[in-house]
C-alpha cells in the first residue's frame, strides 16, 4: 500500500511530496491540471506587509524553514532557484519616512527593516524621499521548481499526468483506492481547483486573480526588487517581472487588457524609461478571507486531508504548512489553530 496520493503539483503539493520522501514514505503525485498559479507566481518572499508596515504571521519561522527547503531543492535538482535580493520600498513623503522608522523600531519588525534609508539613483526612477530596505527577502523561480520537480518525480515513476476523477476514489476506513492502487492517505493541494472537490469544497476558498508582465528594459539596471504601486523584479538579461493585480471578481486564468493597462499605468507612474512587453501572464491565487492557509483532515474521513489557501505568500508558507500537515498525520501533533480547518465551525460536511 502506498503511503500518500498527492493531488496537485504546485508549491503546496511539491513541498508535501518532499517532506514525505525525506521521511521514507511512498508517494504518487497527480498533476491534476486544475490551476497554474504556482507556475506564473511572482515568487517573492517578503516578511513584511509593506502596505501597512506590519509583520507577516510567523515570518521568522517560515523564512528559516523555507531557506533550508529551497536549498535542499537546489542541491537535489541541481538548479538555481532561490535568489536573495533586498526589497526597496519607494517612499513618497517625509511622513512615510517617519512611519518606516517607527515600524523598524518594533520588536517583530526590527530584524527585517533596515534603519538606513537608501538614496540610490536608478535610471528613469524619481525617488527624492529614498527607499526603505527590507532584509531577508528575495524570490524563488517557482516555474522552474515545478517543472524540475515534476521531472524528478517522473524519473522515479511517482508522477501521474492526468486530471483527478473524484468519483473514482473509493474510501474505506483503513485505505483508499484510486485507479486500482491502494493508498493510506490522500492530500488535496489543488489550489483554486479545490472548488471542484466534493470533499472540501465547503471550505471558504476565495480565488484572487493576479496578472503579471515580463518586460525588457535595457537601461534600468535594477539590482534589487523595487516595490511601489507594483513590484519590479530583475530576472537578468534586462528582463523584469512586473506585478501584480488583484481581481476578486474574475476567476479565469486568462490575461486581460484591463489587467495589462492597470499594470502599465502603475509601472509608468514610477518608471520613466522605454520598455517592451515580452509576456503577459495570469492565474488565480487560492486565497482565504482571514488570510490564513487551510490545512487539516476531513472530520468524517480520517484519511482525506487538505493543504490549500496559501494565497500570495505561497513561497514562504508552503514548506511550513507541508511540514505541519505531515507531522499532524504521522505523529498526531496539533495543527496551529490559525491554519486548522476546524476554525470554520459552521461547515456542514458530507
Amino acid at each position: 500500500m502506498i503511503d500518500y496520493l498527492i493531488v496537485g503539483s504546485g508549491l503546496a503539493g511539491i513541498c508535501f511530496a518532499d517532506v514525505a520522501l525525506q521521511n521514507n514514505k511512498s508517494i504518487r503525485v497527480i498533476e491534476n491540471y486544475s490551476q497554474n498559479s504556482s507556475i506564473i507566481a511572482g515568487g517573492l518572499y517578503n516578511p513584511v506587509i509593506l502596505k501597512r508596515f506590519s509583520e507577516v504571521w510567523q515570518a521568522q519561522e517560515q523564512l528559516t524553514l523555507a531557506d533550508g527547503v529551497y536549498q535542499s531543492f537546489e542541491k537535489q535538482l541541481n538548479i538555481k532557484l532561490d535568489f536573495k535580493l533586498p526589497i526597496y520600498r519607494k517612499l513618497f513623503s517625509v511622513e512615510e519616512q517617519n512611519n518606516w522608522f517607527v515600524a523598524a523600531d518594533k520588536p517583530l519588525l526590527a530584524p527585517f527593516l533596515s534603519t538606513e534609508l537608501h538614496y540610490r539613483n536608478y535610471p528613469g526612477v524619481h525617488s527624492p524621499y529614498g527607499f526603505g530596505e527590507v532584509l531577508h527577502s528575495g524570490y524563488v523561480d517557482t516555474a522552474l521548481l515545478v517543472k524540475s520537480y515534476q521531472a524528478f518525480l517522473k524519473s522515479k515513476d511517482n508522477f501521474i499526468s492526468s486530471t483527478f476523477d473524484y468519483q473514482q476514489l473509493k474510501i474505506d476506513e483503513n485505505y483508499l483506492e484510486y485507479d486500482n492502487l491502494q493508498y493510506k492517505n490522500i492530500i488535496f493541494s489543488e489550489g483554486f481547483g479545490l472548488l471542484s472537490n466534493p470533499f472540501f469544497n465547503q471550505l471558504p476558498l476565495d480565488g484572487t486573480k493576479g496578472e503579471l508582465l515580463i518586460i525588457k528594459c535595457p537601461n534600468l539596471n535594477l539590482d534589487v526588487i523595487m516595490k511601489s504601486s507594483v513590484f519590479i523584479l530583475p530576472l537578468g538579461d534586462d528582463l523584469y517581472k512586473v506585478g501584480a493585480t488583484y481581481n476578486w471578481e474574475d476567476k479565469t486564468a486568462t490575461p486581460t487588457e484591463e489587467g495589462k493597462q492597470e499594470l502599465l499605468n502603475n509601472l509608468k507612474s514610477i518608471l520613466h524609461l522605454d520598455f517592451e512587453i515580452v509576456e503577459h501572464l495570469a492565474g488565480v491565487r487560492p486565497t482565504v478571507k482571514d488570510r490564513r492557509p487551510m490545512v487539516g483532515t476531513h472530520p468524517k474521513h480520517k484519511n482525506l486531508h487538505v493543504l490549500n489557501g496559501l494565497g500570495t505568500r505561497g513561497v514562504m508558507l508552503a514548506p511550513a504548512m507541508a511540514k505541519a500537515l505531515f507531522e499532524h498525520i504521522e505523529h498526531q501533533t496539533s495543527l496551529p489553530k490559525e491554519i486548522d480547518i476546524k476554525r470554520f465551525k459552521k461547515m456542514t460536511w458530507d
